[in-house]
């Protein structure tokens, strides 16, 4: 007997879904692409440089291809690194984090630490993220310290909390940053203040892109803020995009470049990996990023330049992504 129209279209709505996850899950996650973008940030007349923006990597020890992957970055000769945290997703993933940056650990660096780097991942309702705007379940510690001295001993610098200048490629920086705002462990009084005048970038990094330290940071005058922690969306919806950002931040801003008040850039990695117990990524590969900061014409402000996502191959990584 023929199968009733009504049960045919829910096998093929089955299907479907199961071969959405089969991508999702096994192939998109693994689909790591390089997000080009031009931001004219840089006070006018500064020498453009190259800044790559890494984030997201919850990172396992067996992730061999996402290891290799992020090893090649080095590639594209980048004049400053920055990690917007969120490095971990497993206890023993530190030497694994390390061996994948060790490249990039040679190069001039900043980082500030998220909420996985403190704290494993544990098992959670992925309908929580559609009904609540924060999700803060702790699972075992981690060991963070051991991470921040791997970065610190070979000369990234903890922006945490924390004032630093430094120089890379002929232009002068002057650099700021807090502890997880998801974690509510920001404290704007530290490092709050007008940014320094005579820097050709004044930049700002936080895990998390909440509204409340955005602003402080564009009212201090700061040009450019560098964050992580949304996965883009992560599940998306193809020519709508995000459905959540699991903060504040709306939707429009859960990945790349936007404008935040009159001054004040922001861009948002949508990071490279995904936390165990969710292992799916759709319509939302992948990422890093690489930003080539270029001066600003006097008196404009004009919009970035995105160039796009690409691939990068990999020499020889193999393993589980």
């Amino acid at each position: 007997m023929p199968a009733h129209p009504l049960a045919r279209a829910a096998l093929a709505v089955a299907a479907t879904g199961v071969a959405g996850v089969g991508y999702a899950a096994g192939i998109e996650r693994n689909a790591f692409a390089l997000r080009e973008v031009t931001l004219a940030v840089l006070a006018p007349g500064s020498s453009s440089i190259k800044v790559l923006h890494v984030s997201d990597l919850h990172m396992t020890p067996g992730q061999r291809r996402k290891q290799q992957w992020v090893r090649e970055l080095d590639r594209l000769d980048p004049d400053l690194v920055v990690n917007t945290g969120d490095n971990l997703a497993h206890r023993r993933a530190v030497p694994s984090v390390v061996q994948a940056l060790d490249p990039l650990l040679a190069r001039p660096g900043l980082f500030v630490f998220g909420s996985n780097d403190y704290f494993a991942p544990t098992p959670k309702n992925p309908a929580h993220y559609l009904t609540a705007r924060h999700t803060r379940v702790h699972g075992v510690p981690l060991p963070w310290a051991d991470l921040r001295a791997a970065f610190s001993e070979r000369g990234w610098l903890d922006a945490t909390h924390t004032r630093h200048r430094l120089e890379v490629g002929g232009v002068r920086i002057a650099v700021i940053g807090v502890d997880d705002p998801h974690l509510q462990r920001e404290r704007m009084a530290t490092v709050a203040g007008a940014a320094p005048e005579d820097a050709e970038l004044r930049l700002a990094l936080t895990h998390s892109p909440e509204p409340r330290v955005l602003d402080v940071f564009a009212a201090d005058g700061y040009d450019l803020v560098l964050a992580g922690h949304t996965h883009g969306g992560q599940l998306c919806i193809p020519l709508l995009g995000a459905v959540v950002t699991n903060c504040e931040l709306d939707r429009s801003r859960a990945k790349g470049p936007s404008r935040w008040g009159a001054h004040t850039w922001l861009h948002v990695s949508a990071g490279l990996g995904t936390s165990p117990y969710a292992p799916v990524r759709f319509a939302c590969r992948p990422e890093a990023s690489l930003l080539t900061l270029v001066a600003a014409p006097a008196g404009s402000r004009p919009a970035p330049v995105v160039v796009g996502e690409r691939g990068i191959p990999v020499g020889g990584g193999s393993g589980v992504g």
